[in-house]
């Protein structure tokens, strides 16, 4: 697996887990079906807390489709709170061991094969990852809609029971990003159903959904997601976590580069 491929794989599943892999539990949003009852800063801060809480450890499955060829990987995740995660490849055996280490702004990645850690350069993160549908900029920190971007309730609907709540997130003029606009959907239990990704004249050009809710690790989960290049529709990335356990017991030196190059698991 080549470098930015490594980093940029890694960087998807730190983003998977902050957005849609409850790690800690969360009153529901009661707001009667009136939009003035709404914050969507408190709704979209409620649905980060919900997905990040205080630990987790997780198993997943990704699948990368391409109408002439799809790739299917293996990972094992740990988090803790927004900023922290570390992730490793177990499958297919050619990428197993690659590693990745966020901690707040920061990434590294481990190659066995070189056996050193490598730190992300700011430079790398407006770029695509080879064959997926997400970028760094993408992926690369769940809490970024409180820091960088002006919300606003759109639409309060009802779907299969709930109560459903549409949330453009519009950046600020000095905000690092490059999208023009992100449309998020959440649910009253604060599961992100929908994120799409409009560019600066307002066109759709990926979105990624919930293709499957369940309860994994005695939570309500987006056990299945997707993401869609929306001018190609025949290609998506597609991620399911197998295993969940939340309030894990973590020690601080899981979170270093020592531990990510040594392979510890606790």
């Amino acid at each position: 697996m080549k470098f930015t491929d490594q980093v940029q794989i890694c960087a998807f599943v730190a983003l998977m887990s902050a957005l849609f892999c409850p790690h800690a539990s969360a009153a529901q949003t009661d707001t009667g079906g009136d939009t003035n009852d709404v914050d969507p800063v408190v709704l979209v801060t409620k649905a980060i807390d919900l997905t990040r809480g205080l630990t987790s450890y997780s198993e997943m499955t990704m699948v990368i489709k391409r109408p002439t060829w799809e790739r299917t990987s293996s990972l094992i995740a740990w988090t803790r709170g927004r900023e922290d995660a570390l992730i490793r490849f177990t499958a297919p055996a050619k990428d197993a061991g690659n590693a990745m280490l966020k901690t707040g702004e920061k990434m590294w990645t481990f190659n066995p094969k070189l056996n050193r850690n490598i730190r992300l350069p700011s430079s790398m993160m407006s770029q695509s990852w080879a064959g997926s549908d997400f970028s760094y900029n993408d992926l690369s920190r769940s809490d970024k809609y409180l820091r960088h971007y002006d919300l606003e309730l759109i639409e309060v609907a009802k779907q299969d029971g709930h109560t459903v709540y549409t949330i453009d997130a519009l950046p600020r003029e000095d905000a690092p990003v490059v999208w023009g606009k992100e449309r998020m959907i959440i649910r009253d239990d604060h599961v992100m159903l929908e994120l799409t990704y409009f560019d600066q004249e307002m066109v759709p050009l990926k979105q990624m959904s919930a293709l499957e809710i369940g309860e994994l690790g005695g939570r309500t989960i987006a056990v299945t997601i997707r993401m869609v290049d929306l001018e190609e529709g025949s290609s998506f990335t597609e991620v399911r976590y197998d295993s969940i356990d939340f309030d894990v017991a973590l020690e601080d030196r899981m979170f270093t580069t020592f531990a990510l190059q040594s392979g510890r698991s606790r």
